[in-house]
């Protein structure tokens, strides 16, 4: 898609969307018996706002696991459907495979790294959150280029910091494994050479 035709949203709205998110969207999430948001409900009504008729297995994925490892996923789950719920993301008319890939696989990424109340807290988790979750829609800050759009998000992004830690430590561990093969054989070489003295 090109740049002139990919559809833009004001940043500053959404992320002031976000810091003013009713007290119901951060209750705690229904897990088992126990909390208050029906996250299937939520994601299901959120998929019908945008035009979609939820399956039952596009919903299975919020209905949650053990409360110690899916608490945060379920809780930033309810604040990126009220996120995702606002006029400008409903006039992008994104596919349902798209929010459902927001709302399940962008959203479990992030929260394996950062409480969900940090994303309503915090201005830069804010930034971040929109940004991604434009970014995975194929959407622009109003104003950005794409170019501009990628190098902010990276600049704030823990996941895409995560990743580069990764490759970083990749690199290094195989620069490492490739110094000491080098050593191991310059040893070789020279014990063959002492050898044959």
């Amino acid at each position: 898609m090109n740049q002139a035709a990919m559809k833009q949203a004001d940043l500053a709205q959404l992320t002031r969307r976000l810091a003013d998110i009713p007290a119901d969207f951060l209750a705690e999430p229904r897990i088992a018996e126990h909390g208050e948001i029906v996250l299937p409900a939520l994601v299901g009504d959120l998929l019908r706002m945008h035009g979609w008729q939820p399956s039952p297995d596009d919903l299975t994925p919020f209905v949650g696991g053990p409360a110690r490892t899916e608490r945060n996923r379920l809780a930033l789950t309810s604040i990126a459907v009220w996120l995702l719920a606002d006029a400008s993301f409903i006039a992008a008319q994104a596919s349902s495979a798209a929010l459902l890939d927001v709302l399940h696989q962008l959203v479990g990424e992030m929260a394996g790294l950062t409480a969900a109340d940090g994303f309503v807290i915090d201005a830069e988790r804010r930034e971040e959150l929109v940004r991604a979750v434009l970014a995975r829609l194929g959407m622009l800050p109003l104003g950005e280029t794409a170019a501009q759009a990628a190098d902010r998000l990276a600049a704030i992004s823990a996941v895409q910091r995560r990743a580069l830690l990764a490759a970083s430590r990749a690199a290094e561990k195989r620069a490492r494994e490739v110094r000491e093969a080098l050593e191991r054989q310059l040893a070789a070489e020279s014990a063959d050479k002492w050898t044959r003295e």
